[in-house]
């Protein structure tokens, strides 16, 4: 993937400053907002029922994460994929802990049939909503992103979207091509919430993209250029995770133009 094409797309989130409707878990709600804030997005967190689906109208973007799903926040999600998807309103699913959990596993099930712009999460979660496998260790992988490459692709072709598979070297995917975004810290994966986040930022950059695989590139490639500048400037994932929040403000267009991207061949 160019560079500039990297570039402009840092260009076009600072400029835009998209509106995205977080309907996540509540364990991460403030560290996601604040994410967002960081990169130059804007959050809302409106998951009541009644207010879930106009809201998905008119905001730019949409992040649909079912990490503490209960009823009444699954109604208000599926209104608002319903309401995004009339409005043509991007929106992105993140499957957390899929596969293990019959409840959550059902209503991602019911969620992908209504055509998200990208579905976000790690292997195991992907290949279980794929039905190529049954799930990880709660919100843990247990298998690697290039063991979800045949079901992440197929997925994508299904949806007629972008999936991504976070991992050592993240992999997205719309079912015809594939980028890889390399870099990163393991502190992500010891700081609560930074998955969380990444699909946030995800929607961000394909709001103000208008483009699905370039905007979940954007996004994984800001993440991990992040986590870079953050790791050596850390302690532990104590210091690491709002050092990550002042690098994600940092990074600028020429910095992401940078970014560990390769296109497949």
């Amino acid at each position: 993937m160019d560079a500039d094409v990297l570039r402009a797309a840092r260009a076009a989130l600072r400029t835009t400053t998209p509106l995205v409707h977080c309907l996540t878990n509540t364990v991460v709600q403030a560290f996601t907002a604040n994410a967002l804030l960081a990169a130059g997005a804007a959050p809302a967190m409106v998951d009541a029922p009644e207010e879930a689906g106009d809201f998905a109208a008119v905001a730019s973007a949409v992040l649909v994460n079912v990490g503490t799903v209960n009823a009444r926040t699954a109604e208000a999600m599926r209104r608002a994929a319903r309401s995004a998807g009339a409005a043509g309103t991007p929106w992105v699913l993140d499957p957390v802990a899929v596969g293990g959990l019959a409840y959550r596993t059902e209503l991602a099930a019911e969620l992908v049939e209504l055509q998200p712009t990208v579905v976000r999460g790690n292997a195991s979660e992907v290949m279980a909503l794929a039905g190529a496998g049954a799930g990880g260790r709660g919100v843990d992988s247990t298998a690697g992103a290039d063991d979800a490459a045949p079901a992440a692709a197929g997925l994508a072709r299904r949806t007629g979207g972008v999936v991504a598979v976070s991992g050592e070297v993240d992999l997205v995917t719309d079912g015809r091509r594939t980028v890889r975004v390399g870099g990163g810290s393991v502190l992500l994966t010891r700081t609560t919430g930074a998955g969380c986040a990444l699909g946030a930022l995800v929607a961000a950059y394909v709001a103000a993209t208008r483009d699905a695989l370039l905007g979940t590139v954007a996004a994984h490639a800001h993440v991990a250029l992040a986590a870079e500048i953050a790791a050596d400037l850390a302690d532990g994932p104590g210091t690491f995770a709002p050092a990550w929040l002042d690098a994600l403000d940092a990074i600028d267009g020429d910095s992401l133009a940078r970014a560990d991207v390769r296109e497949e061949p």
